[in-house]
């Protein structure tokens, strides 16, 4: 009789679900059952989308606007995407080389599969986004992780990635401001890992969905930005979910140089056809409306801000643990391996017996650490560090 792993095909069986969502259900699940629960798990905005981005997708359902569109996006989004890519990034591109798809992760998943074949090696920078070495893999190519510890504040070296170029290496996956670590790349370093993208022929694929929540008056650079060679080797991923607190509406972009984008559009075209059409009109809102816009993204980013400094504080001032301050998305990544647990131990027991949701840095490619989403109330935060700290000084006392 056959097993029921053999009804699945190679990708099925070999993939991994995402445990960042998995660890959120969990927590949610408890919620829901009367657990006093402090969630760090969920990795979206706390806070509702802004009324006129929702009021555009309510009138365009109204209008009618709920029949397929084309395949990369309707055409005044693509303008606006491509508009703002060339404002904020000096680098002037078309709407022609803009796919809208159905989320972030669906544009890197795009953007993987229009460029690397079975075979070819995607040099990964750890700690890493979970679905960047699955969607590798779903691709038929092979994820190739380097380690880039807090020691070097989690940033990728040039020497680092020129060590772990092979005549495979097809692309480098590049996430800033990062997720799960919160770290950004500055110019100078870009410059230097670019540059040695450029000379092994590599293309550079850039998650820049947390692109707008950085803090401490650090700037946001785009590999994109770095010169012609750079943008020609250059997919910039974004999309809306965390800068307008629409996680839910399911839209990322890419903007590509034009093969790329052709390529990328086609695929789409094959999987989903298009995004769903009456809320690209949600977005075109966002875009369009910039005053309205920016005060909604500003009074999040304080809050933020606000967070951060309150969940660092309190981590570090915890006996065992040593945390770096993140400067941008809505995260920390602090290093417990001083506690002698292995992370998935750690967030299990911290669960279980302080009924406290973090993420273990395993899931990350990055063992002795966990992460922490400060998207959650302060009130969240102050008794989540209590019952943290109180999990630790248990195993201190134990050790």
């Amino acid at each position: 009789m056959s097993s029921p792993s053999d009804l699945l095909s190679t990708w099925a069986r070999g993939i991994s679900p995402s445990p960042t969502l998995a660890i959120d259900a969990q927590a949610k699940a408890m919620m829901a059952a009367g657990h006093d629960v402090c969630s760090f798990a969920a990795g979206e905005p706390d806070f509702d989308t802004p009324e006129h981005i929702k009021d555009a997708a309510i009138a365009a359902l109204r209008a009618g606007k709920t029949k397929y569109g084309p395949t990369p996006g309707i055409e005044p989004l693509r303008e606006a995407i491509a508009a703002r890519h060339s404002a904020e990034r000096g680098v002037k591109a078309a709407a022609s080389q803009v796919v809208v798809s159905p989320g972030g992760k669906f544009s890197c998943y795009l953007s993987i599969l229009a460029t690397c074949s079975p075979g070819d090696e995607v040099i990964i920078p750890a700690p890493y986004w979970v679905s960047y070495p699955e969607m590798v893999k779903l691709a038929g190519a092979v994820p190739r992780p380097i380690l880039a510890g807090d020691a070097s504040g989690f940033l990728l070296s040039a020497s680092q990635l020129e060590a772990a170029i092979t005549p495979k290496s097809r692309m480098l996956i590049l996430n800033s401001p990062s997720n799960p670590t919160g770290a950004v790349y500055s110019r100078a370093r870009l410059e230097e890992i670019v540059a040695v993208a450029i000379r092994h022929n590599l293309i550079i694929l850039s998650d820049e969905i947390y692109e707008h929540l950085i803090y401490d008056g650090v700037t946001h650079v785009s590999p994109a930005s770095l010169g012609a060679a750079a943008e020609a080797r250059t997919i910039v991923v974004s999309g809306f979910s965390k800068t307008y607190s629409m996680t839910g509406w399911r839209l990322g972009t890419l903007v590509a140089p034009p093969a790329i984008a052709k390529a990328a559009s086609e695929l789409q075209s094959q999987m989903s056809s298009n995004t769903t059409t009456f809320a690209q009109y949600g977005a075109l809102a966002a875009l369009k409306e910039t005053a309205l816009t920016q005060a909604a993204l500003q009074k999040m980013l304080a809050a933020f801000d606000r967070r951060r400094k309150l969940l660092h504080s309190g981590l570090t001032a915890i006996d065992g643990v040593t945390c770096l301050l993140a400067q941008g998305a809505f995260y920390l990544f602090p290093n417990i391996s001083g506690l002698g647990l292995p992370s998935n131990e750690f967030c299990a027991r911290l669960l279980q017996e302080e009924k406290v949701a973090t993420v273990p840095g395993s899931a990350f490619g990055a063992e002795g650490y966990i992460r922490l989403s400060y998207a959650t109330s302060d009130e969240v935060i102050a008794e989540g560090v209590r019952r943290i700290a109180r999990f630790c000084q248990k195993l201190k006392h134990h050790a």
